[in-house]
C-alpha cells in the first residue's frame, strides 16, 4: 500500500496546521480592533471577517485535507510518480531560486527603499481626505440622484439641522421670545449656509399677520393650531420644542465647521432655564467623519499591537513576534501612498483597509516565517532556508493571493463608487502584501536572523548551494 499519503497527512497536520492556526489567531486579534469602532457597520464587518476566517479554517482542516487524503490514498496510482518527478523539475523552482538569490544580494537596498517609501506613504496618508457624502457613493447617472438635485434646485435645500430646546414650559412668553429671536436671527448670522429656519413662532406669526401674538394671545393661537402641525414643533407636554434649519448641501468638513459655529452661537444666546441640542442627520454625518478620521489610525495601531502580543505569547521571543509586523507596517504606508496618488478619499469601507491589511499580510508573513525557521531548525543556514522557503511557500502564497484577487476583482465593475474604490484598494493591498511577503520579508528574515537563536544551528549548518 502506498504510504506517501499517510506521511503527507502527518506532515501537514504537524507542520502546516500549527502555522496556519497561529496565523488565524493573529489575524483574528487584528480584526478585534474593528470592534472598537463607534461605527456599527465596521463592527459588523469585523465580526463577519472573523467568522469567515474561522469557517475557512474548519472547512480546510476537516473537509479539504480528508478529501485530499482519500484521493491520494485510494485513487492515486504508482503511475503518477513520473508526473510527480516532472513537477519537481518545473521551471518555477528555477525562477524562485534565481529570484531569491538576487533578493539576498540586494537585501539591504530592498529594506532601505521599502521603509523610506512606506514612510512617505504614511506621511501622505495623514493628509488623506474622508468622503462621507452618500450622494457621491451612488452611481452619478441614476434617476433618483438627478431627482434630488432637481428638488434641491427648486427648494434651495434638501438638508436640515434640528435645534431641540428644553424648558419647563416652552409655550411661556420668555421661551417663546427666545425661540422667536433665534429663529429670526440665525438666518442673518449664517446667510451663506442657511436657506430657511422655522419654529413654533414662525407658525404663530403666520396666524397673526406676521406678528408674534401678545403674551395673552399665544395660548389662544396655539389652541387654534392643528394638533398634527403643532406636534412637529413642540411635544404635548410642552417641555421640548424644535427649530428646523434648512441648509445648503455641504461637504463633510464644511458641515462640521458650520455645526461648531452654530453651537457657539446658541451657547452665546442661551438663557437660564433653556437647554439646547443640535441634532439631525447632518450632525450624524459629521460624527461619522470624526469617527472615521480618528478611528482608522487607532484601529490599525491597536490591531498591530494585539497581533504583536498574540505572537509574543506564542513564540515567547520579541524579535520573532515583531518580524511579521514589519511587512504590515510597509503595506500600511504603501497603501496610503497609493490612495494619495490615485486621489481616493477614505469612506466607511476603505477606512477598514488597515484591518484588512493586517489580516491578509499577517497570514502571508507568518506562513513564510514559520517555514523559514522550520528549515533553520533542520540545520540549514539562513540563506539556504530562505531559498527553500520562497520556493516552496512562495508558490502557495502566490496561488492564495491570486485567488483572493479574483474574488475582489468583481467589485471593480460595480456602479457604486464606494464599492469600486474599495475593490480597487483591496486589490492594490493584496498585491502590496504579496510583494512585501515575497520580496521584502526574505530580506528582513536574513538581516534579523542573527537576533533569533536556533537550537543546534552551528552543529548542523549546511553549505550554501
Amino acid at each position: 500500500m502506498n504510504k506517501k499519503p499517510q506521511k503527507s497527512l502527518y506532515v501537514t497536520i504537524t507542520k502546516m496546521v500549527p502555522a496556519v492556526l497561529t496565523a488565524l489567531i493573529s489575524t483574528g486579534l487584528g480584526f478585534i480592533a474593528l470592534y472598537t469602532s463607534p461605527v456599527p457597520m465596521i463592527q459588523d464587518f469585523g465580526k463577519m471577517l472573523t467568522l469567515g476566517m474561522i469557517v475557512s479554517f474548519i472547512v480546510g482542516l476537516f473537509l479539504l485535507i480528508p478529501i485530499l487524503f482519500i484521493r491520494d490514498h485510494h485513487f492515486k496510482s504508482e503511475g503518477n510518480k513520473k508526473k510527480q518527478t516532472r513537477l519537481k523539475a518545473k521551471k518555477g523552482d528555477g525562477f524562485f531560486n534565481w529570484f531569491t538569490k538576487h533578493l539576498i544580494t540586494l537585501r539591504w537596498l530592498i529594506v532601505i527603499i521599502a521603509f523610506l517609501s512606506a514612510g512617505f506613504g504614511i506621511w501622505a496618508d495623514l493628509k488623506a481626505g474622508v468622503e462621507t457624502d452618500v450622494e457621491k457613493f451612488m452611481p452619478q447617472d441614476t434617476q433618483e440622484l438627478k431627482d434630488i438635485h432637481r428638488l434641491r434646485d427648486i427648494l434651495g435645500s434638501t438638508d436640515s439641522i434640528s435645534v431641540v430646546y428644553e424648558a419647563d414650559d416652552v409655550s411661556s412668553t420668555e421661551v417663546m421670545d427666545w425661540a422667536d429671536e433665534i429663529t429670526g436671527r440665525v438666518d442673518r448670522e449664517f446667510p451663506e449656509t442657511i436657506v430657511e429656519s422655522r419654529s413654533i413662532t414662525t407658525a404663530l406669526r403666520q396666524m397673526n399677520d406676521g406678528e408674534l401674538p401678545e403674551p395673552h394671545g399665544i395660548e389662544e393661537k396655539l389652541a387654534e393650531m392643528p394638533e398634527e402641525q403643532k406636534k412637529l414643533m413642540m411635544n404635548e407636554e410642552r417641555t421640548k420644542g424644535v427649530i428646523t434649519i434648512s441648509i445648503k448641501h455641504l461637504e463633510a468638513e464644511e458641515l462640521k465647521e458650520f455645526i461648531n459655529d452654530l453651537m457657539d452661537f446658541l451657547e452665546a444666546k442661551e438663557i437660564e432655564g433653556i437647554e439646547t441640542t443640535v441634532t439631525g442627520k447632518a450632525v450624524l454625518d459629521v460624527e461619522m467623519v470624526t469617527a472615521l478620521t480618528t478611528g482608522r489610525y487607532k484601529m490599525t495601531l491597536l490591531g498591530m499591537g494585539l497581533v504583536f502580543l498574540g505572537l509574543l505569547i506564542a513564540y515567547r521571543h520579541p524579535v520573532k513576534a515583531f518580524i511579521p509586523l514589519l511587512p504590515i507596517i510597509l503595506i500600511v504606508g504603501w497603501s496610503g501612498a497609493a490612495m494619495s496618488l490615485l486621489d481616493i478619499k477614505y469612506t466607511p469601507l476603505t477606512a477598514t483597509l488597515g484591518a484588512l491589511i493586517i489580516g491578509i499580510g499577517t497570514e502571508f508573513t507568518i506562513l513564510i516565517m514559520e517555514r523559514f525557521y522550520e528549515e533553520r531548525k533542520k540545520g540549514r543556514n539562513s540563506r539556504e532556508a530562505i531559498m527553500i522557503t520562497n520556493r516552496k511557500t512562495g508558490k502557495a502564497i502566490l496561488a492564495s493571493a491570486f485567488t483572493t484577487i479574483g474574488g475582489f476583482t468583481a467589485l471593480l465593475i460595480s456602479d457604486f463608487v464606494i464599492l469600486s474604490n474599495f475593490g480597487l484598494m483591496t486589490l492594490i493591498n493584496i498585491f502590496l502584501a504579496l510583494f512585501s511577503t515575497i520580496v521584502v520579508m526574505p530580506a528582513i528574515l536574513i538581516i534579523l536572523d542573527r537576533f533569533v537563536k536556533i537550537r543546534h544551528i552551528r552543529e548542523n549548518e549546511l553549505a550554501v548551494n
